[in-house]
């Protein structure tokens, strides 16, 4: 399997509700950094997974979404702890979404899977990994 992976951050406020949350159960920061590892089992016609500029440009799009909110007031995130995790899967689902587009160019149809990866800390991250 081929991959290529791909940076960004974001900064974003929330809480969370449930004891198990300590006191992030208070409005607080996060940065995260992002990665976006794109799959596929052969190289396209190009030698390439997918067009390393393009996957950078849609994946600063998606993290652009989230950027500098707090994702307490965020309609789409009512009533959800926005832990990593769920973070790792909303930014991988919001990819998908556009490579199904075509955001990534017609070689990114051959894309097997992705996986995102938030970066809470240099000792702590999370990821979700789906299928394209």
């Amino acid at each position: 399997m081929f991959s290529i992976t791909v940076r960004d951050h974001i900064m974003i406020a929330h809480s969370f509700r449930g004891d198990v949350f300590g006191p992030a159960q208070r409005l607080h920061g996060a940065t995260f950094l992002v990665d976006a590892t794109f799959r596929r089992e052969q190289l396209d016609e190009d030698n390439i997974v997918v067009d390393i500029g393009l996957a950078t440009l849609e994946l600063g799009a998606v993290v652009s979404e989230l950027n500098y909110r707090n994702l307490d007031d965020e309609p789409d995130f009512t009533g959800v702890n926005t832990s990593t995790e769920f973070l790792a899967k909303v930014v991988a689902d919001r990819l998908a979404e556009r490579v199904h587009k075509g955001a990534l160019g017609e070689g990114a149809r051959g894309l097997a899977g992705l996986t995102v990866t938030l970066h809470e800390s240099h000792v702590a991250w999370a990821s979700y990994e789906r299928a394209l």
